[in-house]
């Protein structure tokens, strides 16, 4: 998970993986959706491939990638107990906000 964290903690990898989760995308979509270069963009799908966040097929002369959810279940489940925290104060907000009395304008 540790290195999940690392990898998904550079915004470029998050927003290809932004991409990739719509659907899957050749290197040349990426390249032109992020205005970054094709060697910048081939260095972070091999550190997400590495990470196992993507995977790549051929199809013809094209390399398509594509999201691997499962690796990804690690970093929901360790922010999940954070999401009931916050989720937990937002309620608390909430009830307060609805116990105060209505101001006129």
């Amino acid at each position: 998970m540790e290195a999940a964290f690392e990898v998904l903690a550079e915004p470029n990898r998050r927003r290809i993986l932004d991409l990739l989760r719509v659907a899957e995308r050749p290197v040349g979509d990426l390249v032109a959706e992020l205005a970054v270069s094709q060697p910048t963009i081939s260095k972070h799908l091999r550190i997400l491939r590495e990470a196992g966040l993507v995977e790549v097929r051929s199809d013809a002369q094209r390399r398509l990638y594509r999201v691997r959810a499962e690796p990804l279940r690690a970093v929901q489940e360790w922010l999940e107990p954070y999401r009931q925290l916050w989720e937990s104060r937002l309620g608390d907000l909430e009830q307060h906000l609805d116990a105060m009395p209505e101001v006129e304008a």
